[in-house]
Order: C-alpha cells, then structure tokens, then sequence
C-alpha cells in the first residue's frame, strides 16, 4: 500500500511535509524493538535507562523505544536533588540513594511490562517515505509484538503527527473543522477498539464546541480559536488534540494545559483515534495516514467543506450519529 498524496504536499516555506509515529505494543520490552528500529533502519542504540532506549543515526533522525509510564524510568527530579547532573557522579553520601531510586524503578518496569505498552516514537518522516517506514510494523509482528485486539486490557493507539501544510488561522480552523465533520466516519473505519473506546485517551469533541466551530460565520482570530478550544477542550485527552500545535503557536500562552511537560509544541495536528492493529497484516502507518488525507482534502475544497457543515448543524438537530456516518460515507466514496 501506498501513502496517497494529501492536497498540499509541502509546507508553506516548499519543503516536504512530514509526519510523525507513535506505536504503542506489548509482547516486546524496549531493548528488543530497539534492535528492531536498527535492524530496519540502521543507527546506533543509546541505552538512557533499563526501559528507554534510542536509536540515533538513522536516514530520519532519532528514534525513542519505552516503557510508555514514567514511574519506570529515573525521575529527573530526584536524580538531580542528589547531584546527578549530566556527566557527573552522585554527591558524596548520596550513591545508595541513587542506586535504590533507579533498581527500583528498574524493578517496577518488570513487574508491568504487558501492562504497561513498549512505545516507539519515530522522528519526523517525509510523508512519501511512510511506506518505507512500515517495515519496521512487519518485523514488530514477526517477532512477536501484540497490538490492541490481542487482549482486553490493551487499549493501545497508533498516533500521527502530520506536519501542518499552513500555520494561518484559516488553515488550521478548515482542518478542524473537516475534522469534526468526518469524525463519525473515521471511527467507523477505524472501528475504534472498546477499550481505547472506555478510556478517556480518545475523546470526541463536546457537541456544543462541534456547533460553535462548525458555524458559518465562525471566523475566530488566532487568540480566540485557542481560547475556546481550550475553554471547551481543557484536556489533552481528544482524538485530534490541538495542544502540541496551540502550545507552537502560542508559546507565550499562560493557560497551564499548554504548559505540561506532556505537551510538545510542535507545528503538526495530533491525530490519537487509531488503534495499534499489529494482528492486521498489511495494516501500518500508511492505512491510518491514507484515512487522515480524506480530512486533508475536505479541509482544502472549501465549497465541499462549507456544504457539509451546514449539513452537519442541520442533521445534529435532528438526526442520528448513525444516519449522518451513511451520509459521511456517501460523500467520501463519490
């Protein structure tokens, strides 16, 4: 399968856009799916705790491979209250308190692996390149690694973070805009796993704020779109989350969910819904990017994106999600 081209291929300043990974997986712990990631792809494993690797040097840049839980690695915070700062020894005195801090947290990444995901976080990947990249998937299955449908308790996602193709406020409202619109039909063809649909990782937008946003005469500026976005939204818990991009536009942004550590600015919408569907053969970041291009194409047709949020406001007053999912469907398939 091949990624298919979204409407705007590069970025405002003619470079070509990209995208980046985030698979989550059990059946493997970190130092393994680091092998994988130099195997497929080349570069040199860094060993930064028992269960957080990277892999530097690849054609794309660094590759992180985790324990996706910060209680399993060394809190920043207590390595350097006992002076462990980069490239030093801890402070006279303060070894054993050291050494008990990182074996325990050692000890408890054992105790919850296959509870807790091993995580593989890419750098960003030209978007053409992304079947390339979907080798890396085909040895994860061979050796072994179990995605969301192996067990109950594995409510793990593949996440995307497609490059934005404009940073101005009417470009990254159409895009949310077409978003919401075509939500329904996303999970439809995701078919979003009940578990991942129980918590709360992948929360659709509240229907009043898919009103507000989807009303014709919202043209909010740059100020006001984060302001109620984050009014309405203040989590980072939705299934296309905006903080990364609000916290890159708005850098000097006081509101505190802009602010956490969690929180990476970064110019690229941060697409949550999918699942990891590691048992699916054939299935990888290309099938989730190639669902993603269809918000991409309603969000650059404005006759089609403005037709359909009347229809949307229109058929929410009366009609049911499943009665608008057919209509969805009608339109993607013309």
């Amino acid at each position: 399968m091949q990624p298919l081209p979204p409407p705007y291929p590069n970025t405002a300043e003619g470079h070509p856009r990209r995208v980046g990974v985030e698979i989550e997986f059990a059946g493997l712990m970190p130092d393994t799916a680091a092998q994988l990631v130099a195997d497929c792809f080349g570069g040199d494993i860094v060993r930064q705790s028992p269960h957080r690797m990277r892999v530097e040097g690849t054609p794309w840049g660094k590759f992180t491979i985790e324990l996706d839980s910060k209680y399993v690695h060394p809190d920043a915070a207590v390595m350097k209250a006992n002076g462990m700062a980069p490239g030093q020894a801890a402070s006279a005195g303060r070894e054993w308190r050291v050494e008990f801090h990182q074996r325990s947290r050692e000890w408890l990444g054992e105790m919850v692996a296959g509870l807790v995901p091993t995580e593989i976080v890419s750098p960003p990947i030209p978007w053409s390149e992304l079947g390339e990249f979907d080798r890396l998937f085909e040895a994860l299955r061979r050796h072994g690694a179990e995605g969301t449908g192996a067990s109950v308790f594995y409510g793990f996602g593949l996440h995307l973070n497609p490059e934005v193709p404009a940073t101005d406020t009417p470009s990254v409202l159409a895009h949310l805009q077409a978003y919401i619109i075509l939500a329904a039909w996303l999970r439809d063809q995701i078919q979003v796993d009940i578990t991942r649909e129980i918590l709360p990782h992948t929360n659709p937008f509240p229907k009043a704020y898919a009103l507000k946003v989807l009303d014709p005469d919202y043209a909010p500026t740059q100020a006001q779109l984060i302001s109620d976005y984050l009014r309405d939204n203040p989590t980072r818990n939705r299934e296309l989350d905006m903080c990364p991009l609000f916290a890159y536009l708005a850098p000097e942004a006081a509101h505190p969910l802009l602010q956490e550590s969690l929180v990476k600015p970064r110019p690229t919408f941060h697409f949550r819904l999918p699942n990891a569907q590691l048992n699916t053969l054939d299935w990888g970041s290309v099938t989730e990017w190639n669902r993603w291009v269809t918000v991409e194409r309603l969000a650059a047709d404005p006759h089609s994106l403005r037709t359909q949020m009347q229809a949307y406001r229109a058929h929410h007053a009366q009609s049911t999600m499943g009665q608008w999912r057919d209509k969805l469907k009608r339109w993607v398939e013309k």
